[in-house]
């Protein structure tokens, strides 16, 4: 073996230098490898999952009772590729029990909106492949697949469809997603056949096509489906750009905190690397003189230390880019639930790229010094002790020995001015780990206002749902849709009941009804509260909640689409008639692209009885002391007469706040034991070169305790400073990142949801910083307390 193996070999023996290299590597190339994975994934999400699951371009429905199914096949003649026909219907389905393994109760009887099932044999095929997030696939009679994320039902959950012939109730046996949105539900085609009647329910057709990037191509693909069957036998077509618009829209959220952190995580990792690295080869000054010494060039110097500082590094490298993969699965698995995706997983190049780059990092930060090094003078390389230089700092303690404090404190609290330069690192470090805390903290803390404000769309700890049209299913013969006044004598009929109700404290009613709006094509949901709604107002972003008729609320995406503001006046038009009202606030309301405009009843008087309204919803708020559940289960007793439901109004939990949420902790996480690792890795250094000194005082009377005080007390000045400097930038990080966040979204925020930090939150964050340097500098403070008196004293 060559001289220059032999001294490669050799700095295996520094066992704590080398295990630091090697765990601030493992973990620098893991908060790097996922940073990056996770800013890959945020890109285009859906077209990579479109492209892997075969998306469906454009998914058509066709009336059974108008079509056969072999002219409905006919129809896929200009396709690239196509699925079905399958057999569809829609039916309301109730709850009929719970077994999901994860025992949460779910209530019995509860009717859910309609939702469409599809008969479909597996989950593969040429278009729309279906992804099993839980369980299998339904392949007998009695079984079902629910779509992922679109109703609260887990795997061996029942439900029963009462609309549907013999009442069947099926069991929930998986989940799964499907990227292109068809359908709620799945099963045999064999089940689906016997919930439906011969001629009712329709037949679902999904095409893929080589020309479908715009809206006007898929048109015409639409216009030619409908032309190859029978008039009216089309009865809608649903284009995969609408899922993809949401799916885009979610994704643009990610990415500027994504960005932040990946950023801090790739800053902190190149730092600590360098730190870390060419703290070790700055420390072997005084042997690599005697290597020169004994005959070693400066070229074989530099490159023995250097291999030195690969060999640590690589071992931490390879171990990094597997825990970055495994900690990627669970962070992922929360993004793709967020994008509506299948799950994604960290792409293999970043698996490469990012390790290769941390080895040119490290191998690049070791070359300066370990050339510095090299091209010292032999003797003067010889003439380096551990022991800084004389003189430095000496002020420093002087002026700190003045003041009433115990030695042992005044001693750490001067070490820092000893080595400037490494103190400064510690410094970098930590106040990198205090930004990435301080806007996690405060990315959490936004986040949770933001679901809360928006939950306050659906207020009441009970909601009621009354049926306003005639039952699902096929039409009795003979049998009109319910007039204006009919419905109305409903909706009155359950507001007595629910008002007469043992418990109700007060209510308001809700319904939507499509009209037409100045400065908006097409229609637009008009969202129509009824009584005193004073207590169930939307989160407001800037102006007012409406007090009186003449007054809408509209949500951010609203003002930027009609280029309107408060205070101006919009048109709805509808049954030939307009209403002119004002625009006195803007709402957090994130629902339909902000086509949403939210009134009182009375400003629609003026359109007259011809208005439509539907999905009429009673919001109820309970008196003191009264349980929801108790409440619900005497209502519907009253309410199942009069064709109405009560259930316990259970606040949202948005996949996407999850995701974030998940991600935000796990990076920070990363980024403080980062920041901690690169404090040990300096401690270790500064007390390996100081351990004369520590004998010194040992010799002197300074117990282990005062020791381990003095060590820690060294990290805690610059600890407070990392602070005082990262916790500001990190606010600042957060004041800048949440309204790019929200501006991707479609909305803007409430003031209150950026400006969240108070002295009450600031104050420990600042203190962190402390913390982070304490727990850093913890380990090397008990060796320096253990090292026996005679050891340090012959250390030179």
């Amino acid at each position: 073996m060559s001289g220059v193996g032999r001294i490669v070999r050799a700095g295996g023996r520094r066992r704590v230098q080398s295990v630091v290299m090697a765990l601030t590597t493992l973990l620098a190339v893991t908060a790097s490898v996922l940073a990056a994975g996770l800013l890959v994934a945020s890109q285009a999400p859906f077209d990579k999952g479109f492209a892997k699951q075969q998306g469906a371009h454009l998914t058509a429905a066709f009336d059974a009772a108008l079509v056969t199914p072999d002219a409905v096949a006919a129809t896929a003649a200009g396709s690239a590729a196509s699925a079905g026909p399958f057999r569809t219907v829609s039916l309301r389905p109730t709850t009929a029990s719970s077994g999901g393994s994860s025992g949460r109760p779910i209530p019995e009887g509860v009717t859910l909106p309609p939702a469409a099932l599809v008969g479909r044999a597996d989950a593969a095929g040429p278009v729309d492949r279906l992804d099993l997030t839980a369980g299998r696939w339904a392949t007998a009679t009695g079984e079902i697949v629910w779509a992922a994320g679109q109703g609260p039902f887990e795997v061996g959950d029942r439900i029963t469809f009462a609309d549907a012939p013999g009442r069947p109730t099926l069991t929930v046996v998986g989940l799964a997603r499907s990227v292109s949105g068809t359908a709620e539900a799945w099963t045999t085609p064999q089940q689906l056949a016997a919930m439906v009647a011969e001629k009712a329910g329709g037949y679902q057709m999904l095409y893929r096509f080589t020309d479908a990037a715009t809206e006007a191509q898929l048109t015409a693909h639409r216009t030619a489906i409908a032309g190859a069957v029978p008039a009216d036998a089309m009865t809608g077509a649903t284009s995969y750009l609408t899922v993809k618009h949401t799916a885009e829209r979610t994704a643009a959220t990610f990415v500027p905190f994504v960005v932040a952190f990946g950023v801090l995580g790739l800053c902190m990792s190149v730092l600590i690397i360098g730190v870390v690295v060419s703290g070790s080869v700055g420390a072997a000054t005084r042997r690599i003189g005697i290597l020169k010494a004994v005959g070693f060039t400066p070229a074989q110097v530099t490159r023995a230390y250097v291999g030195q500082a690969l060999i640590p590094a690589v071992v931490g490298t390879v171990l990094g880019v597997v825990l970055g993969n495994l900690a990627a699965v669970p962070v992922l698995h929360e993004q793709s639930e967020a994008f509506g995706t299948a799950p994604m997983t960290i792409e293999p190049w970043v698996s490469v790229v990012v390790p290769l780059a941390a080895l040119a990092a490290v191998a690049a930060t070791a070359f300066v010094p370990a050339l510095r090094a090299g091209r010292l003078h032999t003797v003067g390389a010889l003439s380096v002790g551990r022991t800084p230089v004389a003189g430095r700092g000496r002020t420093a303690r002087r002026l700190l020995g003045r003041l009433p404090l115990p030695r042992p404190v005044s001693l750490g609290l001067a070490n820092p001015f000893t080595s400037p330069s490494r103190s400064a690192t510690i410094v970098a470090a930590v106040a990198l780990g205090a930004l990435g805390v301080t806007f996690g903290v405060g990315l959490a803390t936004s986040l949770a206002d933001i679901q809360e404000g928006l939950n306050r769309r659906d207020a009441g700890a009970v909601v009621v749902h009354a049926r306003m049209g005639p039952p699902p299913g096929p039409a009795a013969p003979g049998q009109e849709p319910p007039t204006a006044a009919e419905r109305a004598a409903t909706a009155a009929k359950v507001t007595a009941a629910v008002q007469a109700q043992p418990g109700t404290r007060r209510t308001f009613s809700t319904a939507e009804v499509e009209l037409s709006v100045s400065g908006l094509a097409g229609a637009t949901s008009v969202v129509v509260f009824d009584g005193d709604a004073s207590w169930g107002s939307y989160e407001m972003i800037s102006g007012r909640w409406f007090d009186g008729p003449g007054q809408v609320v509209v949500p951010t995406a609203f003002l930027r689409a009609t280029g309107l503001r408060l205070g101006d006046t919009v048109t709805l038009s509808g049954t030939g008639r307009s209403v002119k009202a004002r625009i006195v606030g803007e709402s957090l309301d994130l629902s339909q692209d902000g086509r949403v405009v939210v009134t009182d009843a009375v400003t629609l008087a003026g359109l007259g009885d011809g208005v439509e309204l539907r999905g009429f919803e009673l919001h109820v708020d309970l008196a003191a002391g009264v349980t929801a559940k108790s409440y619900v289960d005497d209502l519907n007793a009253v309410l199942e007469p009069l064709g109405a439901g009560a259930e316990v109004n259970v606040a949202d939990i948005s996949s996407t706040v999850v995701a974030m949420d998940t991600l935000a902790a796990t990076l920070t996480v990363l980024l403080v034991v980062v920041a901690g690792m690169g404090v040990l890795n300096t401690v270790v250094l500064d007390t390996r070169e100081r351990v004369h000194d520590l004998g010194v005082f040992k010799a002197l009377g300074m117990s282990p305790r005062q020791t381990v005080a003095m060590v820690l007390t060294s990290v805690a000045g610059t600890g407070l400073l990392a602070g005082a400097i990262g916790v500001p930038a990190g606010i600042l990080l957060h004041h800048a990142v949440l309204p790019a966040m929200g501006r991707a979204a479609g909305t803007g925020l409430p003031p209150g949801y950026i400006a969240v930090f108070d002295l009450p939150m600031v104050l420990p964050l600042v203190l962190g910083g402390l913390v982070i340097a304490g727990c850093g500098a913890l380990l090397p403070a008990g060796w320096a307390a253990r090292i026996r008196t005679a050891t340090a004293l012959r250390t030179e």
